[in-house]
């Protein structure tokens, strides 16, 4: 018995120790993501609750996992990190049988020693109380018999679950918390959420609009073929007249007034809050966007041809450690010539990049802010003038992009205006003959929305003041392209982060050169990694 408390005691002792030695400072604080739960609140519909679940833990291979990350909306906020968490928010304040008064409750993980010892220390009940100022906490096996009545909400908000979930040892593992929460709120085992937004449109149509809503219907059939088995999609597809339609409405009416599940409130809400940045995001990620154009700017240094696309992807996830970035915030990637124009290309394998150009889409994750900047450079550090023309082309449409983010301006702006040059470019090199043809060279679009994720939450709306985006347009010639040859493998992109203000756009990640000049000029530079060699390995 002595042996069995000793070695408790000595867990505990060695998983304190450390914890908190040398550990930033600079993370968002408690107070950030009360005010963050305070904002959703205000956006919800009466007499409703959202119930809200951390990210699963994901099986890498055997018994070895992918490393923990949580879900972006849960750790917004709560500034929890840990798996196996619920938060459940409510829009009016609640009291318990004991009187005592809440709209909020977290359920996390319990501490346990000998996981501790293995995995470090988990925050539990009195830590969450302490460092993320919640007031009602509980362990997740408490979640089960806490007398939360679902049912006498007008909403339960959530979002719907992948199913990629795993049932881990223990009774208090995301899986049981989603289980548990399915039988609390009488969750059908048949739940689409596509399915339930088309009866919520069916049944709010007054007629007015019902074409369209038809035409919105058949489109998403097409895209879910398992909508297709739907009896009252089907029929109000396929109704002869406006009264059938009719009756198919107020059957889905009854359907809707059934349940109270709602699966698209929570995420609108969420969407709408992070589509802009309080200070103290910004402040995170212009930093993560600053170590992201170092990055750039040290591989500009030491590139030669003689790289292999993973070792110039290891020099610039060396600088975002060096500085403190926990994670990269999506693959990273490296495309020497022709593989730059495979646009998601994340094997990065080539084992020398010669006189390629070389294609590199990277971005530093700082404190769950990931940042996102490509620029394209010349191995051998000259452009030749194929490349530089195209290089040129992308430049100018990308300087029209970053000019027409402006507040007010609609989403789709940067796009088109780049998109114009792009077109206007490759039919004055002979590129192309039609300027419809545009897309077979540069097929993605030009902006997105950065933060929590690489491709964050917005509304898509006419640009708000402290919104965080993309510019990045591109042309990519793959080997074998309808053009002559001296194009072909070249490919382009280059891509800022641009913060959008009432005084206008404001590229954070302009100290990583942009022209060809510049890029020329920093790959004279010397580099720190010009000395370093490694033994040769058979």
């Amino acid at each position: 018995m002595k042996n069995i408390l000793f070695s408790t005691l000595l867990m505990l002792s060695i998983v304190s120790m450390g914890f908190s030695q040398g550990t930033p400072t600079d993370y968002l604080s408690a107070d950030f993501h009360k005010q963050r739960r305070d904002e959703v609140r205000k956006l919800l519909p009466p007499n409703t609750a959202v119930v809200l679940f951390a990210n699963a833990e994901r099986n890498r291979a055997n018994d070895v996992d992918f490393v923990y990350h949580q879900d972006p909306n849960f750790y917004y906020l709560t500034g929890y990190k840990e798996p196996n968490a619920v938060l459940v928010l409510f829009s009016e304040t609640q009291t318990d049988a004991s009187g005592k008064k809440f709209d909020e409750i977290i359920y996390v993980q319990e501490r346990n020693a000998r996981a501790e010892q293995w995995t470090g220390k988990r925050l539990g009940v009195e830590g969450v109380k302490e460092k993320l100022g919640f007031d009602m906490v509980f362990n997740g096996k408490e979640f089960e018999n806490f007398p939360i009545d679902f049912a006498s909400f007008d909403v339960v908000s959530f979002v719907d679950f992948k199913n990629d979930y795993r049932d881990q040892s223990g009774n208090a593992d995301l899986f049981d918390l989603i289980k548990t929460f399915k039988k609390k709120a009488n969750y059908p085992s048949d739940y689409n959420p596509v399915k339930n937004d088309l009866y919520r449109m069916i049944s709010a149509d007054d007629g007015s609009k019902t074409d369209e809503l038809v035409e919105t219907v058949e489109k998403y059939m097409n895209r879910y073929p398992n909508l297709q088995e739907d009896e009252f999609l089907n029929d109000f597809v396929n109704a002869a007249n406006e009264d059938l339609r009719k009756e198919i409405k107020n059957k889905v009416l009854v359907i809707q007034q059934s349940s109270n599940l709602d699966s698209k409130v929570l995420p609108m809400a969420m969407a709408k809050l992070r589509e802009t940045k309080t200070p103290e995001e910004i402040k995170l990620l212009k930093k993560a966007v600053e170590i992201s154009a170092v990055g750039q700017m040290e591989v500009m240094k030491a590139m030669h041809p003689n790289m292999s696309e993973s070792e110039i992807q290891g020099v610039h996830e060396y600088v975002y450690k060096k500085y403190g970035a926990e994670y990269e915030g999506y693959p990273s990637i490296v495309g020497g010539g022709n593989n730059g124009c495979i646009l998601h290309y994340i094997e990065n394998s080539k084992t020398t990049v010669g006189n390629d150009l070389v294609l590199m889409d990277l971005g530093a994750e700082y404190h769950g802010y990931t940042a996102d900047v490509t620029r394209t450079i010349p191995a051998n550090g000259k452009f030749t003038p194929e490349q530089k023309a195209i290089y040129d082309i992308v430049y100018n449409a990308q300087e029209a992009g970053i000019k027409a983010s402006t507040v007010g301006a609609p989403f789709q702006s940067p796009g088109k205006a780049a998109y114009q040059v792009v077109a206007d470019g490759l039919l004055k090199l002979g590129i192309i003959k039609e300027e419809k043809e545009t897309r077979i060279y540069f097929p993605h679009g030009t902006s997105h929305y950065l933060g929590l994720d690489v491709h964050d939450d917005g509304t898509y709306g006419p640009f708000k003041p402290n919104t965080i985006i993309t510019v990045e347009p591109g042309i990519y010639i793959p080997e074998g392209s309808d053009c002559d040859k001296k194009w072909w493998g070249i490919a382009v992109r280059i891509e800022d982060d641009v913060l959008i203000t009432n005084d206008g756009p404001v590229v954070l990640s302009a100290m990583a050169p942009r022209t060809t000049e510049a890029i020329e000029a920093m790959m004279k530079q010397p580099s720190p990694l010009d000395n370093f060699k490694l033994p040769k390995l058979d």
